[in-house]
């Protein structure tokens, strides 16, 4: 099978763990293509009575809640260290770009996002635990290619690459949004400008999915390419979302500008 060339060879655990990983993640994309969202940011209470959600719903302010549902992750691959220090330069990369991008994705929560809204608590427990176990069977599936051969391609370079425009892109286009909402205390949406932004509304979903195809090439096990295929989709479907939300509160989005990929989708 030509996939096998990329790949260090699957057990059962591991194909296992792969297809409810592809499975879950493309499941929830669907959902949000289908209108049922993960209830943060934009789409907060959507599709709740307000008076429903009080009652019923434990929610944290925003900074907090995103900064918590990043810092297992992070912890997961911080700790990777040593609990696996005698391991090869390929899972040293993985081990540091997962800890460089979940760093960075809490910072950021803490001082670069403009937030303006809530949090229920089911919902970042929901996304907490796919980021922290996700993550860490990344790293654990890293872990049984020790003493396997090699892929008969290395894709650890392009890996780096994919991870470095990933990373560096998300930043990028995160603050841009942030300075779309810093001024003054009205933090209302506006429509993004700048960078990426003219033609898809969320180039930082792009940016964050080569991330995770960063951390697929470095990995090369089907576990890694399946999280990230699955995050694709989820991704997929929630800027199809968004693209709706802002289609329907601005009389003037420009229709040229797609949801993720420029030009196709």
């Amino acid at each position: 099978m030509a996939l096998m060339k990329f790949l260090f060879p699957p057990s059962l655990f591991v194909t296992a763990t792969s297809l409810a990983s592809f499975t879950l993640m493309a499941t929830s994309g669907l959902s949000e293509l289908r209108g049922k969202n993960l209830e943060y940011s934009k789409f907060f209470n959507i599709g709740s009575k307000a008076s429903d959600v009080e009652k019923s719903k434990l929610k944290l302010p925003s900074r907090i809640a995103m900064a918590t549902l990043y810092t297992p992750a992070f912890l997961a691959g911080v700790s990777s260290f040593a609990i696996f220090p005698d391991e090869n330069l390929r899972f040293l990369l993985l081990k540091s770009t997962i800890s460089i991008h979940f760093f960075k994705r809490v910072l950021e929560s803490c001082f670069l996002h403009k937030y303006s809204g809530e949090m229920g608590l089911d919902t970042m427990i929901v996304i907490l635990s796919s980021y922290f176990i996700s993550s860490a069977l990344v790293i654990f599936n890293q872990h049984l290619t020790v003493g396997l051969p090699e892929p008969l391609i290395d894709l650890t370079n392009p890996g780096i690459l994919l991870f470095s425009i990933g990373i560096s892109g998300n930043f990028y286009h995160h603050y841009l949004l942030s300075k779309l909402r810093s001024q003054g205390p009205n933090k209302e949406y506006k429509i993004p400008k700048g960078g990426l932004f003219g033609f898809v509304i969320c180039p930082h979903y792009l940016f964050e999915v080569l991330v995770f195809w960063g951390f697929a090439f470095i990995s090369q096990t089907l576990f890694s390419f399946a999280y990230a295929m699955g995050t694709t989709f989820y991704f997929l479907g929630r800027s199809s979302a968004t693209r709706k939300w802002y289609l329907s509160k601005f009389e003037d989005f420009p229709m040229n500008v797609k949801a993720m990929i420029p030009f196709l989708f």
